[in-house]
């Protein structure tokens, strides 16, 4: 059953916006219900159900003028949280393929080591130690097959830098594996 306010038309959504009292008392009795959706549905991880929960408060107030009343308000925030949650695993899943094919991409004929768990281990290591702009540039180069010109169109910088910054990181790649397999 539905808590009071929790149900609003298409009109009252943007008056409860405005009305912080009114705001805050719908918020109140949504939230939880909403929450729950994703709770039921993060295996456990209560920190990205309440992020995911966020996000959906979020995006609806900024689309709330999409609202068009043909459903419960409820319903409606929950279409709006199973987005962001598709979202969220899609973005993980593309993460976790692009990090498998840049430890793959010179699996064949070059190291046999490249297929062990503990060398995985250590390139995704090596890759974390990394500075973001390093690690993001290698991976837009070698793992998304991107030229340097389209790398740095990506990151904002010339192509001069991007080839600059592209040795500092093959480099620092270098040592930080070095090191880590000498340890």
């Amino acid at each position: 059953m539905t808590e009071p306010m929790a149900v609003v038309t298409r009109g009252e959504l943007a008056s409860v916006v405005r009305d912080e009292a009114r705001f805050r008392h719908w918020y109140d009795a949504t939230l939880p219900r909403v929450y729950r959706y994703l709770a039921a549905r993060c295996a456990g991880d209560d920190a990205l159900a309440e992020e995911l929960t966020q996000q959906t408060f979020v995006a609806a107030l900024r689309n709330r003028d999409r609202f068009d009343g043909r459903s419960d308000v409820l319903t409606w925030l929950c279409a709006i949280a199973r987005n962001r949650l598709i979202d969220h695993y899609r973005r993980h899943a593309r993460e976790t393929r692009r990090h498998d094919q840049l430890i793959n991409a010179h699996r064949t004929g070059i190291d046999t080591r490249w297929q062990s768990v503990e060398t995985r281990n250590a390139v995704e290591a090596t890759l974390r130690r990394l500075p973001a702009d390093q690690r993001l540039a290698l991976l837009f180069r070698y793992l998304d097959g991107l030229s340097v010109r389209e790398v740095a169109s990506a990151i904002g910088r010339t192509e001069k830098a991007t080839e600059s910054l592209l040795a500092r990181a093959r480099e620092a790649f270098r040592v930080a594996y070095g090191d880590q397999n000498d340890a």
